[in-house]
């Protein structure tokens, strides 16, 4: 179509509109020189308003902005919808991620970096609302690795100073026990497998508080513990049918993945519900173990408070009153466990010199303390402390070669007198 004008390398008037790749552009038809360039519509608000950008004031940094931020939305709201979340929790997670995308900090980030992003925006806005979501749960719906969703989560944290509470051990527990496929008949699951959620769940709460006043929480991750609080709940409850389950059995009917320490905190939880399967009256004449005391974690933890006072030296220094009918203040029964890490350890028990932890009992100390795994290394001594002076001690192992018998003694005054 031919437009008015002349050409201002040639003079011609042959001037057209030419719809080269979708764009209008005027052209010369005697010279092929371009007058002016067309227009293009550069971002989908612009597209449903049909309004139309110059090609030249198009920029292909704000397209891929927002593309990018559109795709992340998009992203925050299906983890939003998968966890079945309020909507006020996605608005505040959409909001979170365009504040980070717009921050310095993440601009030059890696792309699997900026994926992981709103998945942190999604954990840290369940956790300013008090919801029982765990690192491990958004890492499997993104496939991604905890350590390198940590590291994101804490840039986010500290570069939009966001203040995140910590989730209670109790509302971690009934999230825990949520991913559990114990609680209804499947096709998997053994009849005899299958439980009450709501037993379950206050069973493992009583367990994890027994963990938590015997120093078996702090310092810890919390999954492992959870893990081996409800396999032994779960036990409890039907004892005569579950005795036989292993932990890694109990595990994979659950469909929950076994964590490495849970063996270990199965360990210490028997050894801390043994000792106190010794205080009970009517169980000392069993011979109580780590399976069979199993069958009575209801009575130990009904009278959790009154039995770990009497089978732990405590450091409130207060005399246990033996009660009637007891026998001697911390008798053991003969299927009682010694303490773990050693009943001769003493240390924390209240006036050592004066008065003596009866019965063989330790001090309730932490794990770390009773079983530490590394020793302190002295350090190397010096050439002089080295030197060998004749006043050192001798060793057990070296006082045998200095011991002699009647005959020898004779012996070396007959070899001292010959001239």
């Amino acid at each position: 179509m031919a437009a008015r004008g002349r050409c201002p390398g040639c003079g011609s008037a042959a001037l057209v509109e030419d719809a080269h790749y979708a764009q209008q552009q005027l052209v010369c038809a005697a010279c092929g020189c371009v007058l002016s360039e067309g227009l293009l519509t550069t971002t989908y608000a612009e597209e449903e308003h049909l309004r139309e950008v110059a090609y030249s004031q198009s920029t292909g940094q704000k397209e891929q902005l927002s593309r990018c931020l559109q795709r992340g939305i998009r992203r925050v709201q299906d983890l939003c919808k998968v966890l079945q979340l309020p909507r006020v929790f996605e608005e505040t997670a959409v909001s979170y991620f365009q504040r980070a995308l717009q921050h310095p900090s993440f601009h030059l980030v890696s792309l699997e970096k900026k994926e992981l992003l709103g998945g942190c925006c999604v954990f840290v806005t369940c956790r300013q609302h008090n919801w029982p979501v765990t690192m491990g749960t958004i890492c499997s719906l993104l496939y991604a690795k905890q350590e390198l969703f940590a590291s994101v989560y804490l840039t986010l944290q500290k570069e939009l100073e966001l203040s995140v509470p910590a989730l209670s051990l109790a509302d971690l527990v009934k999230t825990h026990l949520n991913s559990f496929r114990l609680f209804q008949h499947a096709a998997d699951v053994p009849a005899r497998f299958v439980e009450d959620k709501e037993k379950m769940v206050a069973r493992t709460m009583q367990v994890v508080e027994l963990a938590s006043e015997t120093w078996l929480v702090t310092g810890r991750h919390p999954v492992p513990i959870i893990t081996a609080a409800a396999f032994l709940s779960w036990q409890s409850l039907q004892p005569a049918a579950r005795l036989t389950c292993t932990l890694a059995r109990f595990c994979k009917v659950a469909g929950v993945d076994l964590p490495p320490p849970a063996h270990l905190r199965l360990k210490e939880l028997l050894e801390i519900l043994l000792r106190m399967a010794s205080q009970l009256a009517w169980l000392r004449v069993f011979n109580v173990d780590k399976k069979t005391v199993v069958k009575h974690i209801g009575d130990l933890l009904q009278h959790r408070i009154f039995l770990l006072k009497n089978a732990f030296c405590l450091e409130d220094g207060e005399e246990r009153a033996a009660a009637p009918g007891e026998g001697s203040p911390g008798e053991d029964s003969p299927g009682s466990p010694p303490a773990a890490g050693g009943a001769a350890q003493e240390e924390g028990c209240p006036s050592e010199g004066k008065r003596q932890c009866e019965g063989g009992r330790r001090p309730l100390l932490p794990p770390c303390l009773i079983n530490p795994r590394k020793r302190l290394r002295t350090a190397a001594p010096s050439p002089s402390d080295s030197a060998i002076t004749g006043d050192e001690p001798i060793s057990d192992r070296e006082i045998e070669q200095y011991l002699r018998g009647p005959e020898e003694i004779r012996a070396f005054r007959k070899a001292k007198a010959w001239p």
